[in-house]
């Protein structure tokens, strides 16, 4: 168990039509590809279960919602194929959420990096804590935020995608995030934000899934299909992630 609870974690459950997936890390809820896998599972079995209305994703503890990749991970990795695989599981969890046919509320109680704010911006509806700052750190350790950006300029626009992207190591407060559409409500603490989402879930799961699923459709018709997108975004992050700039700045990182 504690092996397991080092590696991270995804646990899914059902509870009056809704399908909440939980995820976790010990470190700030990153996520390794391992992890990313079994979102993707998680979510793709769920839009096929006749149990489940409505999706919550969300993380556990009162700390991150979602550091975003695993630099551990991303250190370890020598060859191309692996580095644009790992990125690919972000793009992965990111079409799932998208072509899954049921709405995904997005519970974030701390702050969202990287690819946590690429989740964020990918769900149908997002509520936040007033806690939940957000940074796009990509540029900062050597890369850039590729795979992530369709959605989450999908989300914001690109003013304040460019923004966020290049002015990589600034945070941004969860009330600038709610301004610029990240989220649709955000709460004081984790209590009151917990007491909502479940209140919308719960309406949610009642309701007409037909309408709601051609609802979906209706958000997404305008977007192209980004499969060949991100996968080609894949490989620039993954080509980046292996330079001598991108390791060595990513060390330094990690050693404070």
């Amino acid at each position: 168990m504690e092996n397991m609870t080092q590696q991270g974690r995804v646990e899914t459950s059902i509870e009056n039509g809704v399908g909440i997936i939980e995820f976790f890390h010990p470190k700030s809820n990153s996520l390794p590809a391992k992890l990313l896998l079994n979102l993707t599972k998680a979510i793709k079995e769920f839009g096929k279960s006749e149990d489940v209305k409505v999706i919550v994703l969300r993380s556990a503890g009162d700390g991150a919602f979602c550091a975003g990749a695993s630099f551990d991970e991303l250190l370890a990795i020598k060859d191309f194929v692996s580095a644009q695989n790992f990125f690919l599981g972000f793009a992965h969890v990111i079409l799932a959420i998208r072509q899954v046919p049921k709405f995904v509320i997005a519970r974030v109680q701390g702050k969202a990096v990287g690819g946590g704010m690429g989740i964020a911006c990918a769900a149908d509806y997002t509520m936040a804590t007033d806690k939940a700052s957000v940074k796009l750190s990509e540029l900062s350790v050597g890369f850039g935020p590729f795979v992530i950006g369709p959605a989450v300029e999908r989300r914001i626009g690109i003013s304040a995608f460019q923004t966020l992207s290049i002015n990589a190591s600034e945070w941004h407060h969860a009330a600038w995030a709610k301004e610029k559409g990240v989220y649709s409500e955000i709460f004081p603490d984790s209590n009151a934000l917990d007491e909502a989402v479940s209140k919308l879930a719960v309406q949610l799961a009642i309701s007409n899934p037909e309408a709601m699923k051609e609802m979906k459709n209706m958000f997404w018709q305008n977007v192209p299909e980004w499969d060949k997108l991100l996968e080609e975004r894949a490989a620039i992050s993954g080509r980046l992630a292996l330079s001598d700039f991108a390791i060595q700045t990513i060390q330094k990182f990690k050693q404070g």
